[in-house]
């Protein structure tokens, strides 16, 4: 979905001149078409995820498509939790991911990487603090059916270009059926990630009962919606 700068505004919570101050200077993604500044959705979530800004979940509300939303503990589960994930570079370590993750028969695993390649190229999906959300850019390419999360331990910390400068340690790989869960993964995995017992469990690497019984908590607190 495409969004005006009256739309970035609101989902961001400020105002407009924020938002074309961010698009001339901040490195906020956006094109012109007719004149006017145009946004992609998941774009702005992912730049506003790395500036540690908040996007209003109620922007989700937009999408017409009306099926549930998966909890993050489920995604995680279906997705799965991998310890001791090699790689000594940034594409060795996505291609130890893209061996992990569980993909459609219509998928090849080597479409997968150079996709997760070129996402990377665009920029970084390292939010900082050691953690990085490598995706695609576009999910609907992917063809998936049940939307999951894998996470992965690396089995030594990676530089990944994200703008801490601090090099990677956990991998968040969300797989998504079209942008409306995509978004909604990702806003999860944000919230998590804001949790400190949630980050003290991936900063010991816990073991998968204590992170997927510390996710079912953090959506059956009030906090969470």
């Amino acid at each position: 979905m495409q969004m005006t700068v009256k739309d970035a505004a609101q989902a961001l919570n400020v105002a407009e001149k924020t938002v074309y101050r961010w698009i001339q200077t901040g490195g906020l993604p956006a094109y012109r078409v007719a004149g006017q500044y145009r946004i992609n959705r998941a774009m702005l979530f992912e730049w506003a995820t790395s500036k540690r800004i908040n996007f209003s979940a109620a922007d989700l509300a937009k999408d017409p498509e009306n099926a549930p939303l998966p909890d993050l503990a489920t995604a995680l589960q279906d997705g799965g939790i991998h310890y001791r994930v090699s790689g000594a570079t940034k594409p060795d370590v996505l291609k130890s991911l893209v061996g992990l993750l569980k993909l459609p028969d219509s998928v090849t695993r080597d479409f997968m990487l150079q996709a997760l390649i070129a996402r990377e190229q665009l920029q970084s999906t390292g939010v900082g603090d050691g953690v990085a959300l490598p995706h695609v850019r576009n999910p609907a390419v992917l063809e998936i059916a049940t939307p999951s999360i894998c996470l992965c331990f690396l089995e030594a910390p990676v530089p990944f270009d994200a703008l801490d400068g601090k090099p990677v340690k956990v991998l968040f790989a969300p797989l998504s059926p079209n942008i409306r869960v995509h978004l909604h993964l990702l806003s999860r995995i944000s919230f998590a990630l804001r949790n400190p017992a949630f980050k003290g469990l991936l900063a010991n690497e816990g073991r998968r009962d204590e992170i997927l019984d510390a996710a079912r908590a953090l959506e059956s607190d009030g906090a969470a919606s």
